[in-house]
């Protein structure tokens, strides 16, 4: 067997009797965290180029001056920042088998500072089998990160979920039909830069728990459409799993299934360059290049940290991720009011959320809860 064959056949395995059994081995324990980090600290830096990275332009992120005058007297990172500190990605063995990433239930206890730093603790909690219309078998793995600042609090608790099937070219291998991208209209290009210019950023202006109107929906926020740009911006500030040149070479030395060949030089690269290259998403099976499930969510916390104001404080952010979201889709980020609610003296605001593309399809759906200030308690 040629070395091109051997290599193909390590990096496109089907699913294989037993891979159910190899993917909860590692249930309860606890795992290395090195090659999910990108940065140890929310520095005023590692913060600002997170936030651009999805367009964020919160001062009380932002700007470090900014925060010192707000209540909390610093800065803060929006909570989503975390996934720099940790991806939450917990899904041990099954080399070979693709990752997806499948959504994440973060809840939050505190606040992030600039400046804090943090220890990771994460396990593998569970990994069950499922069938599905564009794979007809894969594997859900659960993980639970915990976040520790400096000061031994707990910031975050995460539940991140990652799908592992089978690449494109393998028996019973992930297959979504090829997607062309979208060509707009004039009239929708205007309604894309309407929805832009005028997103709703809440700020200093309090928003009470009083003034919430159950069953009323949050002015939508538009990202897109998505461009390879958005991407490079993306894992600029939010990291990335690539490596370059001698680190990669040595890295696919070790791990010799961490890899897919590019057909048309011959060479080796990351199965995550399909994120960004249309031909290799085909390959492992999407519909074209297409966005990361955690710039997705970040999204999502975007829309919340937007709207509740600096005075709010996001308590909980569970999202799955439903549909790819490829290169030339817009994004309509959307929220409604499910109820209200007071807990432990807290007025806590319970939204659904949701990411619909241009084509009306949901692409991420799940919940939120929003902790807002009561006039009761100001006056």
């Amino acid at each position: 067997m040629s070395e091109s064959r051997s290599l193909d056949e390590n990096q496109t395995p089907a699913l294989w009797p037993g891979a159910l059994e190899e993917a909860r081995e590692l249930i309860g324990v606890e795992l290395r965290r090195t090659g999910q980090q990108w940065n140890t600290e929310a520095s005023p830096d590692a913060v600002r180029q997170f936030c651009w990275g999805i367009g964020d332009d919160n001062p009380l992120f932002t700007d470090p001056a900014y925060g010192r005058r707000s209540r909390h007297g610093s800065a803060l990172a929006p909570g989503c920042f975390l996934y720099t500190i940790d991806t939450t990605v917990v899904a041990p063995k099954l080399r070979g088998i693709q990752w997806l990433y499948g959504g994440t239930d973060f809840e939050w206890f505190e606040p992030i500072r600039h400046r804090d730093s943090f220890t990771v603790t994460a396990k593998l909690l569970d990994a069950v089998e499922k069938e599905g219309r564009n794979a007809p078998r894969f594997i859900i793995q659960t993980g639970e990160t915990n976040y520790t600042n400096q000061e031994g609090k707990l910031v975050c608790r995460a539940h991140g979920s990652t799908a592992r099937t089978a690449r494109g070219k393998a028996s019973g291998g992930l297959k979504y039909k090829p997607r062309a991208t979208y060509s707009y209209t004039d009239e929708e290009l205007a309604e894309i830069a309407f929805a832009i210019e005028t997103e709703e950023l809440r700020g200093s202006a309090p928003r009470f728990w009083e003034d919430v109107q159950v069953g009323s929906e949050l002015q939508p926020m538009l990202k897109g459409p998505l461009t390879i740009t958005d991407m490079i911006c993306w894992y600029s500030g939010g990291g990335h799993s690539y490596q370059a040149h001698r680190r990669a070479v040595m890295h696919r030395k070790r791990h010799p299934a961490d890899a897919f060949r590019n057909a048309e030089t011959g060479a080796q690269d990351s199965a995550a360059r399909g994120h960004t290259e249309s031909k290799m998403a085909r390959d492992v099976g999407m519909p074209g290049g297409y966005d990361v499930g955690p710039q997705r969510i970040s999204w999502m916390g975007q829309l919340m940290t937007n709207w509740m104001g600096d005075d709010g404080f996001l308590r909980r952010l569970n999202v799955s991720i439903r549909r790819p979201n490829i290169f030339g889709d817009v994004s309509w980020c959307r929220a409604q009011i499910m109820d209200k609610r007071v807990e432990d003296g807290s007025g806590l605001i319970d939204l659904e959320v949701w990411v619909q593309n241009q084509l009306g399809e949901v692409t991420a759906k799940g919940q939120a809860a929003v902790i807002l200030p009561r006039k009761s308690s100001t006056s």
